[in-house]
């Protein structure tokens, strides 16, 4: 009898510890370890990152760039971003979130665009048309999942951001950060949206840009508004801890599918030291 009490025992124990595995199992694009305030805010992920140039002059659509990957192929294949920097600026501007978000699992290509002077449409087009480089033409195409896309940009580039959401809805996420654009609506968009805006941007002020675009994106979507405390337009173009962690989320929680995420979403963080105000739709995934 005690024989049989144990046996039940053990098999009770065995699937207990097994319940977090076939939890893992059920989400194949899961990538790294569990998540932790710590991880997300840290300047490197779990994954070493490689990177490769790609030449303006290899490229059709859009002026060439940097891919960053995570130097592993034991994982399979990764979801990808495109960034795209804004007016006047060059890849240099946002170059910092390539090996910040690749390091997190993620294959990202930081790009120049045709002109320093090309509009939100445009950029939109060139994100778009960086993203069918990457997963058709790249060096490292074979590390994409084709699947899982998504788009972020700072600026005209945040701009260029939603136009190309609303272009292509099979993007699964975009991050427009301190958007420009002079169409401020977008019910379109069916693509889940974390709009970043600056209390201090007077180029793009937030109650003229990423407050309308947020508010104009469907209430059935998945959005979030994330107001940064004490920054100006060009936050974006420097190492940002509150923009790297949240964009992180973001890119994980829906490029991923990675559940492991909504903690740092939902609830809604609360404004501090870094946050002005952060508005969104919980819980996640409805």
């Amino acid at each position: 009898m005690k024989r049989h009490i144990a046996a039940a025992a053990a098999l009770s124990s065995l699937a207990f510890l097994a319940a977090p595995a076939a939890t893992a199992a059920d989400n194949p694009h899961q990538r790294g370890p569990a998540p932790t305030t710590a991880s997300i805010e840290a300047v490197r992920g779990s994954y070493a990152v490689s990177q490769t140039s790609v030449s303006s002059l290899a490229v059709t659509g859009f002026g060439g760039g940097t891919i960053y990957y995570p130097t592993t192929t034991s994982d399979g294949t990764f979801g990808a971003v495109v960034i795209s920097p804004g007016f006047t600026a060059y890849e240099s501007s946002i170059a910092w979130l390539g090996p910040r978000l690749a390091s997190q699992g993620f294959v990202v290509f930081t790009i120049d665009t045709l002109t320093t002077l090309d509009q939100p449409d445009s950029r939109g087009r060139q994100l778009l048309a960086a993203l069918d480089y990457l997963t058709q033409r790249s060096s490292v195409r074979s590390r994409v999942d084709a699947s899982r896309l998504g788009v972020m940009g700072h600026s005209m580039g945040g701009g260029g951001t939603l136009e190309a959401a609303k272009s292509r809805p099979s993007l699964k996420a975009a991050i427009p950060l301190t958007g420009w654009n002079t169409n401020k609506t977008w019910p379109e968009i069916s693509t889940p949206t974390l709009v970043v805006g600056a209390d201090g941007d007077t180029i793009a002020p937030v109650a003229t840009h990423s407050e309308p675009f947020y508010e104009s994106l469907p209430a059935s979507l998945d959005k979030a508004y994330l107001e940064l405390n004490g920054a100006t337009h060009f936050t974006p173009n420097t190492p940002d801890t509150t923009i790297a962690k949240y964009s992180i989320s973001w890119l994980k929680r829906f490029i991923d599918d990675d559940t492991r995420y909504d903690q740092f979403l939902c609830p809604l963080p609360r404004p501090s030291l870094t946050i002005e105000e952060y508005r969104g739709t919980c819980p996640l995934g409805s």
